[in-house]
């Protein structure tokens, strides 16, 4: 029987082995799958943790609907009944800058203006600012098609205030990185491909947004789709009912993976205490730099490739407060924060108000991210009592939230999001064009083509597909 062996418990490998199991019993195939994870716990950065009332999320809280192959992995799973809609009635996103709070204006995507009049009242941005961002629709497209950062990208369309005030924060948020180095064309292919095509990117989200399909209604059951999704239990419910459906003989933990050798057909995976594994095919879901050391020994130039993806690191910082002791009202969904403002986190996220579920009705529980674009050194240099300390501190100056935390958890994530820099898609086509020497042999997971789970989801499925055709 053939035999698939997938390194790296993180959403990637656990869906490829997933589409590996499906897709062999839809083609009357028998496959042996073994899916290797290094830690005691599977999941990678899908960590929830249940703590006395409270839900609390160590990675990330949500999934894109829009990006449809987490939807589709979560309803084969069964976990259609199990799927949360964020709390729209408290929508919204707020920016922090000259010393107070302001909402995103209403009909911003991304960073793109869409209605007039929720800019032309806002006081985030002032009317230099304004008027550089409608000037966006006369800006000739550019006739260069290389690649360029999003800071240049955004400054050359919408203006140096848009990049300062809603581009960078909101970026931030998502890739935990730095624009002033970010492939626009890795990260944001679709704006680069509105500027080519309507030569704006205001009449192209116009015409985007007009041409939308509408949703269908829910199913009779079925939660409403909002732009967030999530679990009622969080986002590890994901990784639990794929690890379920795999069985636990397809899965070990504690097993971290020293070198994988060719043979003359398929690979050997030699394990950390000695252990060899043949394999036919290997699919390594592990971050590049481990994937690196991992293939070194038959492939110098391939590893060289995968270590020049650079990395950042952050923490997400939950705390817990009762509610009677807030004196300020929480608006929206939470704040990002400029990195021109100087402060010492990125954002901070109401997870009771944004989900149901998270905490009691006399509670308010808190997420708050540091590091990631800037700041990294407080990640590494604190221990968790001083993030705690200093996530406190910054909700007071930014929200007016000066109360005693009943409770609160960090976890790190030290080089935990690749960067994708300007370059970054020549660097995966040599990647690729060396992964070609090496038949039956992948790289997945966020380190190459996409950051979001949509993304990893889908190439997952797309190598493992590719392995189920090429395996005897």
């Amino acid at each position: 029987m053939p035999k698939v062996i997938i390194v790296g418990g993180g959403i990637a490998g656990l869906a490829a082995a997933v589409h590996l199991k499906s897709g062999a019993a839809a083609q009357g195939k028998e496959v042996a799958v073994l899916l290797l994870e290094k830690d005691d716990r599977i999941g990678g950065k899908f960590i929830t943790e249940k703590i006395g009332p409270l839900i609390i999320e160590g990675g990330p809280d949500s999934f894109l609907p829009e990006k449809a192959w987490t939807m589709d992995l979560a309803r084969q799973l069964g976990l259609g009944p199990e799927m949360l809609s964020t709390n729209e009635q408290f929508k919204g996103t707020y920016l922090f800058s000259g010393k107070q709070l302001h909402p995103l204006p209403e009909g911003v995507m991304l960073m793109v203006p869409t209605m007039f009049w929720p800019m032309v009242t806002s006081r985030l941005i002032s009317w230099p600012g304004k008027l550089r961002m409608g000037m966006e629709v006369f800006i000739p497209r550019r006739k260069s098609h290389a690649d360029e950062s999003l800071a240049e990208f955004v400054t050359r369309r919408l203006g140096r205030e848009c990049l300062d005030k809603i581009a960078e924060p909101l970026v931030a948020g998502i890739h935990t990185s730095n624009p002033d180095n970010m492939s626009v064309l890795a990260t944001f292919p679709r704006f680069a491909q509105m500027e080519q095509k309507s030569g704006s990117l205001i009449l192209g989200m116009l015409s985007a947004m007009k041409n939308r399909p509408s949703a269908p209604p829910p199913k009779p059951g079925a939660p409403r789709m909002t732009f967030f999704m999530s679990f009622k239990n969080g986002m590890q419910t994901l990784s639990d009912a794929c690890v379920e459906y795999l069985g636990k003989g397809s899965v070990r933990t504690g097993a971290g993976v020293r070198v994988v050798e060719p043979k003359r057909k398929g690979y050997t995976v030699i394990l950390e205490n000695g252990e060899a594994l043949d394999a036919d095919a290997v699919m390594l879901g592990t971050a590049s730099f481990d994937t690196a050391r991992m293939i070194m020994g038959f492939d110098t130039n391939l590893a060289v490739q995968l270590n020049g993806i650079d990395w950042s690191s952050s923490a997400t910082v939950s705390v817990a407060f009762r509610r009677e002791d807030l004196s300020v009202p929480l608006k929206g969904f939470g704040f990002i924060v400029p990195r021109t403002e100087g402060r010492r986190i990125n954002a901070a996220t109401y997870c009771s108000i944004k989900w149901s579920f998270r905490a009691p009705n006399d509670q308010v529980l808190i997420r708050g991210f540091v590091g990631g674009g800037h700041h990294e050194e407080l990640v590494q240099n604190l221990d968790d009592d001083g993030l705690v300390k200093t996530v406190l501190e910054e909700l007071d100056t930014i929200a007016g939230i000066r109360a005693d935390a009943m409770f609160s958890r960090v976890y790190r994530w030290v080089k935990g999001m690749p960067k994708y820099t300007v370059g970054h898609l020549d660097r995966m086509a040599r990647i690729d064009r060396s992964l070609a020497a090496h038949p039956g042999l992948s790289c997945i997971g966020c380190s190459y083509k996409g950051l979001g789970i949509g993304d990893c989801v889908h190439e997952a499925q797309i190598a493992a597909e590719k392995v189920l055709k090429e395996l005897p």
